[in-house]
């Protein structure tokens, strides 16, 4: 039996670990969420909607004030084939369709592989992550291979945690209705739609069936875990960060300070695992530990390539050290480059994503698209795009922390602890 429980566990890790890194290879964005696979219950509807695209195709009045010949010659063309297509194709075909398909059409041109296209149809809204709270009842579900909704995640203190609802159960019944082999997205919209009520999920667990009873409620997920390591009669803060999410910097300073009073004498960052967020955020991080005199990146655009700076009073003194793997991205590395060359930290583990690129997201009826609008900068004006930041200290886990994740099994963490103790001694 102990066995059995533990090829489980050893399963749904591995199925989360593939998933979250699968999604993180196809969506690392700087400044805006990014886009997953599964769907989240409880996620935040963007509902934002602009009719501009279809009067850049038929307005040819507004055609002629903001675009030059050569821009109008190619509306005109993308034109003329929609309008062939709606006079001449055999069968019927809407107009949705049609400007769909050229949106998506244009993304792909671009060559970009954060350019997407995402209508209502196809859409998984915002990562509810990266908002930081939301209403809901706290679990991340996706379909299984077997096209079942498993639960991926329950959140810590939600609600369906507070129900009993474990990761790796099978919703089968929502109330009385039952939604095996539903898609995780109408089961979101179903649960959505209850707001206040109580409900009944009905999950399938090691082969029975329980019904468990939860709420919607609002709540606010820790994207920052802490704790004090002492280490040859040092302390040393430790502050894990899982994403840059509206509610990360509040949390991360209030327990920075918290580590400050119990009089930490060094620091370890952990983003390793961390595909980014809030450029807002990650600047507000960086202003905590850099004064106003430090550039904390520069933003380049077609145009220009501006600096901006720390918004902090003071600079920091005492060590640090920022752990980091191949799935550190974006605003994880932004804040390990800053670090490293304006305050003199140094990063452990393996060299990160490589992802120095911003994404804008806009809005049309129906749909929303982003592309790269913009690269970031390190304050010294490296690019890590495609390369990632290599490591001061290279350290690789080895078979003994897969099989038995622990801080002892850390090699990266234990490697930060030594290189601390002995600096500060």
């Amino acid at each position: 039996m102990e066995k059995k429980q533990e090829t489980k566990e050893k399963k749904k890790k591995e199925t989360k670990i593939k998933k979250k890194e699968s999604n993180k290879k196809r969506n690392k964005n700087d400044n805006i969420p990014f886009f997953k696979t599964s769907d989240t219950l409880g996620l935040v509807v963007i509902t934002c909607v602009v009719s501009l695209f279809m009067g850049y195709f038929f307005g040819t009045k507004i055609i002629a004030k903001q675009v030059d010949q050569e821009q109008a010659e190619a509306l005109q063309k993308i034109a003329s084939t929609f309008q062939d297509i709606k006079d001449n194709y055999y069968e019927e075909v809407d107009n949705e369709t049609l400007v769909d398909g050229a949106i998506s059409g244009m993304m792909a041109a671009l060559g970009d592989p954060y350019a997407t296209y995402l209508t209502d149809d196809n859409s998984n809204t915002f990562d509810i992550e990266l908002q930081g709270s939301y209403e809901g009842i706290g679990i991340e579900v996706y379909n299984n291979e077997e096209n079942e909704i498993e639960i991926l995640t329950v959140f810590t203190d939600s609600p369906a945690e507070k129900a009993g609802i474990k990761a790796g159960d099978l919703i089968i019944k929502l109330n009385d209705e039952d939604v095996r082999k539903k898609s995780t997205k109408k089961l979101v919209d179903k649960i959505a739609k209850l707001k206040d009520q109580e409900f009944t999920l009905t999950v399938l667990r090691d082969g029975e069936e329980k019904e468990l009873t939860v709420k919607r409620e609002y709540i606010e997920i820790s994207s920052v875990s802490s704790e004090m390591i002492e280490r040859n009669n040092q302390k040393i803060g430790y502050l894990s960060v899982s994403i840059f999410s509206q509610k990360t910097t509040s949390q991360f300073k209030k327990q920075l300070e918290e580590l400050e009073k119990k009089g930490m004498d060094s620091l370890i960052i952990d983003v390793r695992g961390n595909s980014g967020g809030h450029l807002t955020t990650v600047t507000d991080m960086l202003s905590l530990f850099l004064d106003d005199s430090h550039v904390i990146y520069q933003i380049q655009t077609k145009e220009k390539t501006e600096k901006f700076k720390s918004t902090g009073k003071t600079t920091k003194d005492y060590p640090i050290v920022i752990l980091t793997d191949s799935s550190s991205a974006s605003a994880s590395e932004l804040l390990t480059i800053a670090l490293k060359e304006e305050y003199g930290a140094i990063s452990i583990g393996r060299t990160t994503y490589g992802k120095g690129t911003v994404q804008e997201l806009k809005t049309v009826e129906g749909g929303e698209y982003k592309f790269t609008t913009k690269k970031w900068l390190s304050p010294k004006g490296n690019w890590i795009n495609e390369k990632g930041i290599t490591p001061d200290i290279e350290v690789t886990l080895d078979e003994s922390y897969y099989s038995n994740p622990s801080k002892e099994t850390d090699a990266q963490l234990q490697k930060a602890l030594e290189y601390l103790s002995e600096k500060t001694k």
